[in-house]
């Protein structure tokens, strides 16, 4: 079967909501044209969709290794890049004691990757917080609430750290 075949039938499957098949199909497409970088961008996306973020990473960065300028392909790997930094994040934080230091050094590549990540925003306004820096986290929690003005633990946030400050300003 040629790639543009198994790209119709991906497509098909992706209609469907079934991207474990669709994602099947966009391989065997790389298979059949292993220099179309196409290919291997759409099967990153499809990754991203099922949450399956190395496998998308390691499609992107072959899109790109064969299409350098494509500036679509070096965007979504940037948003593929800021979502495995936020998952090391998590462990970073998770680990005992938390790993505030090297958390805030990669929140920040986040959202230099991905201007539009809530979680990166709000996590690090999270980190800047712990750490006792509430200037930072105020404004850092702000920008996330520009992008999600709703998320109450966001809100909450946002009013302790203005507390904090009021209260820093007057003792």
């Amino acid at each position: 079967m040629d790639g543009e075949s198994c790209i119709r039938k991906a497509y098909d499957y992706i209609l469907h909501g079934d991207f474990e098949s669709a994602i099947h199909w966009f391989e065997l497409a790389i298979k059949a044209e292993p220099d179309n970088a196409g290919y291997y961008h759409k099967c990153a996306v499809s990754c991203a969709r099922s949450n399956k973020w190395t496998k998308a990473k390691h499609y992107s960065d072959t899109a790109i290794a064969l299409e350098p300028d494509n500036s679509e392909y070096i965007y979504y790997s940037e948003l593929i890049r800021s979502k495995l930094l936020l998952e090391e994040v998590g462990v970073l934080l998770a680990s005992v004691p938390p790993r505030l230091l090297e958390a805030g050094d990669k929140l920040a590549e986040v959202i230099s990757l991905d201007p539009l990540s809530f979680d990166g925003f709000y996590t690090l306004a999270m980190v800047r917080y712990t750490e006792g820096d509430y200037e930072r986290a105020g404004k850092l929690v702000k920008e996330a609430l520009k992008l999600d003005p709703q998320h109450a633990a966001a809100r909450r946030l946002y009013a302790d750290t203005r507390r904090k400050i009021r209260k820093n300003s007057k003792g």
